[in-house]
């Protein structure tokens, strides 16, 4: 039975009881109540608490004792003494052991109400896959499901439909909505050789494309394995947690066991009153509030993070993140958008940009598709062309020699004074001739993305210092670095040898390492927290603690935010929990019965609740926690 179902089988058998209590001062009593009672408590004892026992046996089986063995215990004896009672006469205490049980189960209520909430986000993602695909099969398009859609099948997306799987677009463009996967609100326009995230929204073109991953592969099923896996996975924390609580149950018994012998044979009390002492201490002690404060936040947070796009893969990482110091960066497509842009046209930029998008039209030079991308139409016929490797390219234009690369190729220029000062902002700078003389210069480089400085002073906001690490030279890297507002640059590093620069921070920091490459995996691997960007390879995303789904840096500063407050909200917790049990057990023990302060076991039942719901509550507010963006 559920544990909603086994709360209202308890609160409706409570109810009747609720009701004699309260009419019982005013005289309104009903015959037999103390048999009504009886009945409706073995009813919650029989139904409500039975899950209760059989835990508690069986820890008990297994030298073991958990939260449930103070529940158990504190109601079978209260139950099974006021059996004892209503046979030989005396006064009853059924409805403590039905209030206690349905006060436990009512925090219980609250606790799966929380976990359902917080796996919500899991739950829509899956229900937003595509049920099925326009397929390309035979030469027409057919509705296959989606079930039975192959890698490399062609599909076709209309206006208004999913997505159906991860591709590249073959034909078409398009502006798509992202927002279920990525958690970017705005749509992405997207044109032939993007890729295409399955479960996302067409917004208004069609277009083709090429499916590349199917199955558990594609990025949807990846997201909520991870998102599934973390929020069942516990901190570190919490095995001390455990510790504490397999030590703190026998002990929690033993003062129980105390508490009946000192009131009983040494203060003189009743076996009733020493007996109601010890059940409120069993009861008010039941670390329920403890068994929760981690695996809430937990929930809560990754569930949080992952509608944010970014997914924390266990609760390991957390503890980890709170120790971070420093922040490790790979540079080509993690700080840069890792492809070559136009940032400066010298001369007639009309003509200058012209000439060279004619030539390059017919080069395969890796700047050449920077030139491209920024001017894809010439007036200009070329003929002639000639690769001169090393240099450049060259060709006629109207009869006219005209070039493109080393200014070595033309006899004068005109604009060296301008190529240095671009040279020593680390861009790379092609001239452009005619008549073997220099007309203009284009300088190319590899952008830095619109995030990247708003990001490192955010984390320098934070106390956090900031590095690159990268393979370029120090001229390229330094002027990047100082373009975004990083602390420290390691440069001219080889591939193989990133983990082991690594390793070398750690020997003072604790290091957060962001990477996207195949060659950043080793990196992040050893660091302290793996941060993959969810653009780069199956490989770096692999093997990153935190992967970003966006290619967003100041996603870096959010999922270490994010991080670190859901693990001080975890401390939190077990310090309001680890309070509430040192202070309610003096008073359950009726140390303070003097002042006229005392818990029945109801009260310490409700209390208890009340100690988990607020535990849920704390876990809940991670949800309207304040990040970098």
């Amino acid at each position: 039975m559920s544990i909603k179902n086994r709360f209202i089988v308890s609160l409706v058998a409570s109810l009747p009881m609720l009701i004699m209590m309260i009419a019982k001062p005013f005289g309104l009593m009903l015959h037999g109540d103390a048999w009504i009672m009886f009945v409706l408590t073995t009813i919650v004892m029989a139904i409500s608490a039975r899950q209760f026992i059989e835990s508690a046996w069986a820890s008990f089986k297994n030298h073991h004792a958990n939260m449930d063995t103070l529940v158990a215990v504190g109601t079978l004896v209260t139950y099974v003494y006021s059996i004892f009672a209503l046979l030989t006469g005396r006064a009853v205490f059924f409805e403590s052991a039905a209030f206690v049980v349905t006060f436990v189960l009512l925090g219980q209520v609250f606790e799966e109400r929380m976990r359902n909430s917080a796996s919500s986000a899991v739950e829509k993602l899956v229900n937003l896959q595509a049920k099925e695909a326009e397929v390309l099969r035979d030469g027409n398009y057919i509705q296959v499901p989606i079930d039975e859609v192959q890698l490399n099948d062609e599909i076709r997306v209309k206006p208004g439909q999913k997505v159906a799987l991860d591709g590249v677009i073959t034909s078409g463009k398009s502006s798509i909505n992202e927002a279920m996967v990525t958690g970017e609100s705005m749509p992405v326009s997207k044109s032939v050789d993007d890729h295409v995230i399955g479960s996302t929204l067409n917004i208004d073109g069609t277009f083709t494309f090429k499916v590349t991953k199917v199955g558990d592969d594609t990025m949807l099923a990846q997201i909520v394995e991870l998102v599934k896996k973390a929020q069942s996975s516990h901190a570190p924390i919490q095995k001390t947690v455990d510790q504490i609580a397999n030590v703190f149950v026998p002990v929690v018994m033993i003062l129980s066991i105390l508490t009946f012998a000192i009131w009983y044979g040494f203060l003189g009390s009743s076996v009733v009153n020493a007996m109601l002492f010890a059940v409120s201490v069993i009861i008010i002690a039941c670390p329920c509030a403890l068994g929760i404060a981690t695996p809430t936040a937990l929930m809560v947070g990754t569930g949080r993070s992952a509608k944010l796009g970014i997914l924390i893969k266990n609760g390991e990482v957390l503890e980890a993140v709170n120790q971070i110091t420093t922040v490790v960066f790979d540079k080509t497509g993690t700080i840069t958008e890792g492809a070559p842009k136009v940032t400066d046209v010298v001369g007639d930029a009309k003509q200058v940009m012209e000439i060279a998008t004619a030539l390059e039209a017919s080069s395969e030079h890796p700047l050449a598709r920077a030139i491209l991308d920024d001017n894809q139409n010439s007036q200009y016929t070329v003929t002639d062309f000639q690769s001169i490797e090393g240099r450049g390219v060259q060709g006629k234009i109207n009869g006219q020699d005209v070039f493109v690369g080393s200014p070595k190729l033309a006899a004068t220029n005109d604009f060296e004074a301008d190529m240095i000062r671009l040279q020593n902002e680390a861009k790379a700078v092609v001239a452009v001739g005619q008549k073997q003389t220099v007309i203009g210069l284009i300088a190319i480089q590899d952008m830095p993305k619109e995030t990247a400085k708003a990001a490192m002073a955010a984390l320098h906001q934070r106390g956090l210092k900031t590095v690159m690490l990268t393979g370029d030279n120090e001229l390229v890297a330094g002027a990047i670095a100082n373009q975004v507002g990083i602390d420290t640059v390691i440069a001219n590093v080889l591939p193989k040898d990133k983990a082991n620069e690594v390793e070398h921070l750690q020997q003072h920091e604790s290091v957060a390492f962001v990477g996207d490459g195949i060659n950043d995996a080793p990196a992040l691997a050893t660091a302290n927290v793996g941060i993959a960007m969810g653009s780069g390879t199956d490989v770096a995303i692999e093997s990153g603690d935190i992967v970003l789904v966006k290619n967003d840096l100041m996603d870096v500063v959010n999922a270490l935010e994010l991080s670190k407050k859901t693990f001080n909200r975890i401390k939190l917790n077990l310090f309001w929990a680890f309070i509430y049990n040192a202070i309610g057990i003096p008073i359950a023990a009726g140390i303070f019965v003097g002042l006229g302060l005392t818990l029945s076991p109801e009260l310490a039942g409700l209390g208890m609740a009340l100690s988990s719901i607020s535990v849920v509550g704390s876990s809940l507010l991670l949800n309207k926690t304040k990040l970098a963006v």
